[in-house]
C-alpha cells in the first residue's frame, strides 16, 4: 500500500524537494494535499502533476480552510515546510489528524515543543526533524539507543551542529554594518527561501536550531554547542560520554533527510549524488558571539524556557522583515530581538492560546520599537 503524502509549502524549497524524491518512488507514495502560501501558478502545475491530490492556496482560502484540508487529508505522513511561525498550527492540525510528521518548520519546536511532543504522545504519532542538523542528530541518536542499556544522558555528552556561518563569517563587525539585503541573500553553500537565508546571515537560525535541539532531543542547553564548517558537509555530530566523536556526512542537499523522513524507521536506497572524498578539504572553527549576538541570545532564552523562545522567534521574525523592507540595518536584528526579549515572558503553559498571543505581543513590541528608532 502506498505512503499517502500531505506537503504544506509545496512550491518553496522543501516542497520542491520533497516532490523531486516522491517523484522517484511513484509505486510507494501518493501524494494526497499541497499547500501553498501565494504561489498559484506554480500550485496549478503541481495539481496537474498530481491531479488527485487536494491543492489549497493558503493566501485565497484563509488559514482555517488549510487546518481543515489537513485533517481531512488521512496522510500517512505530512511534511511542514511552510516557513515561520505560520506553520505551528499547521503541525498541530497535522498531529491532531493521525499524521506522522517530518518537520522542517523548527518555529513549532521552538514556539511549542512541549505543547507539541504533548499531542504527538496522546495522538502516537512520530516527529522526524527535516533541517539537515536535526535530522542528523536524530539519526546519530536513534544509532546509540538501539539495544543500548544505557539512557541518552548517560551515553552522550554533547550535541554538536555545524553551521555554515553565512556570508558574512569573514566579515568584520564594522563591514557587517553596511550590509545590504542583497549581500545577506548571497548564501555560500545552500539554496533556501529568503527568510531562513537573512537567519543564516545572522545566525539566527543556528540559534533557532540550538533551542530547537534542546527541546526536541531534552538536552540541556550546556550539552549543545556550534561550530562552524563552511562547507556544510559534517551536517551534525555527538560526542560520547568516552570522548568519541560520530557525524553524519551528506552534500548539502535538503533532499537527503526528507528522503530519511519519508522512509523512516526504514533505511532506504537513494539515487541522490553521494559524497566523494577524492577531493574534500572540511574546516572547522569556533563561531563568534560578538559578531552573531543572536547564538548567545538563543542559548539565554532557551535556559529561561517558558515563552522566551516564542519572544524571541517573533521578534526576529519581525526584525528580519523590517531588514528586507530596508527599514533598518542588518546588526539592528540582535538589538530589536534583544529589547523585546527584556519583556516578561515566564509564563509556563501548554495553552495554544497563550502561545499565540505571546507571539503576537512579541511581534507588536518589536514593530512599536522599530518605528521609535
Amino acid at each position: 500500500m502506498k505512503k499517502r503524502i500531505s506537503i504544506l509549502g509545496a512550491t518553496g524549497s522543501i516542497g520542491r524537494s520533497a516532490l523531486d524524491i516522491i517523484s522517484r518512488f511513484n509505486d510507494l507514495f501518493e501524494v494526497v494535499l499541497l499547500s501553498a502560501f501565494s504561489n498559484q501558478n506554480k500550485l496549478e502545475e503541481l495539481k496537474n502533476q498530481y491531479p488527485d491530490a487536494s491543492c489549497l492556496l493558503v493566501e485565497e482560502s484563509g488559514k482555517d480552510k488549510l487546518l481543515e484540508a489537513i485533517k481531512n487529508a488521512n496522510a500517512d505522513i505530512t511534511i511542514n515546510g511552510i516557513s515561520g511561525a505560520a506553520g505551528l498550527e499547521p503541525s498541530l492540525a497535522a498531529i491532531e489528524s493521525g499524521s506522522n510528521l517530518a518537520l522542517a518548520n523548527k518555529e513549532t519546536i521552538v514556539m511549542a515543543g512541549k505543547l507539541v511532543f504533548q499531542k504527538a504522545l496522546e495522538k502516537n504519532v512520530k516527529i522526524i526533524p527535516v533541517d539537515s542538523e536535526h535530522s542528523a542528530v536524530f539519526h546519530l541518536l536513534n544509532g546509540f539507543s538501539n539495544n543500548n542499556e544505557q539512557s541518552t544522558d548517560e551515553t552522550i555528552s554533547e550535541i554538536i551542529l555545524t553551521a555554515s556561518g553565512g556570508p558574512f563569517k569573514n566579515y568584520s563587525l564594522e563591514e557587517m554594518r553596511y550590509v545590504t539585503v542583497e549581500d545577506a541573500l548571497n548564501h555560500p553553500s545552500w539554496n533556501m527561501g529568503k527568510k531562513i537565508t537573512i537567519d543564516s546571515a545572522s545566525m539566527a537560525n543556528k540559534g533557532l536550531e540550538i533551542i530547537e535541539a534542546c527541546i526536541f532531543f531534552n538536552f540541556h542547553p550546556d550539552k549543545i554547542k556550534v561550530v562552524i564548517h563552511p562547507q556544510s558537509i559534517v551536517h551534525s555530530m555527538i560526542r560520547l560520554c568516552n570522548g568519541n566523536l560520530y557525524a553524519q556526512l551528506s552534500k548539502p542537499d535538503m533532499r537527503h533527510p526528507i528522503h530519511d523522513a519519508l522512509f523512516y524507521p526504514q533505511i532506504f536506497p537513494s539515487a541522490l549524488d553521494q559524497l566523494n572524498f577524492d577531493s574534500l578539504t572540511l574546516d572547522f572553527s569556533k563561531p563568534d558571539t560578538e559578531k552573531f549576538p543572536m547564538l548567545s541570545l538563543a542559548l539565554e532564552v532557551i535556559k529561561l524556557k517558558n515563552l522566551y523562545p516564542c519572544a524571541y522567534n517573533a521578534a526576529n521574525e519581525i526584525a528580519v522583515s523590517a531588514f528586507c523592507e530596508k527599514k533598518i540595518g542588518f546588526l539592528d536584528i540582535p538589538k530589536i530581538t534583544e529589547h523585546v526579549l527584556e519583556a516578561d515572558w515566564s509564563i509556563d503553559c501548554l495553552n495554544l492560546e497563550t502561545i499565540l498571543k505571546a507571539d503576537k505581543d512579541a511581534r507588536e513590541n518589536a514593530i512599536s520599537f522599530i518605528n521609535r528608532k
